[in-house]
């Protein structure tokens, strides 16, 4: 439990600045709160390693934190599901998005829970307070693609897998 409220505190710091593109603008730690959420009381997951890699997983990618920075303070096993959940942002968001896909079934059994964490809670911020200038198009796109990516994942948790597809099944209906 300690290092889980670390974790929190840690990513709370590190992403303090930033915000969700919900029309809200709301507070980015919210969505790696709602991950260990998911894992936990809808998966039933209490390995902690998992859990504080959930309330990680965006740290290397979207702040200045370095991996030594998470083996110092998390270890090894939790930067390494970290850093196999994390895009490279030197590659165009297309090129990320395809490798997403393609690398899907080759993480850890660790890492694909927490991917599979992310796009049920990215798919119900869609589903109900999406970023405000995306089409209905754009939303049906985002949804087809995390489905691609949960695909490359399944087996790791037949629960999880059943809350995506519930995720799943509010895809925006074409205008």
């Amino acid at each position: 439990m300690n290092r889980v409220i670390r974790a929190t505190a840690f990513a709370a710091q590190k992403h303090r600045n930033q915000r969700r593109k919900d029309a809200e603008a709301s507070p980015y730690i919210n969505h790696p709160i709602a991950l260990a959420d998911v894992l936990a009381n809808e998966g039933g997951m209490d390995d902690e390693a998992v859990l504080v890699a959930a309330i990680l997983h965006d740290t290397i990618e979207d702040t200045e934190t370095s991996m030594d920075e998470l083996i110092a303070h998390f270890g090894e096993e939790v930067a390494g599901i970290v850093a196999e959940v994390t895009d490279d942002k030197s590659l165009p968001k297309a090129e990320r998005k395809r490798r997403q896909v393609e690398h899907a079934a080759h993480i850890s059994e660790k890492a694909k829970l927490v991917k599979l964490a992310d796009k049920i809670c990215n798919l119900r911020d869609i589903a109900a307070c999406p970023p405000a200038d995306w089409p209905v198009q754009r939303k049906r796109e985002y949804f087809d693609w995390a489905k691609a990516v949960v695909d490359g994942l399944r087996g790791v948790s037949p629960v999880l897998e059943a809350v995506f597809d519930e995720a799943h099944a509010a895809k925006p209906h074409a205008g």
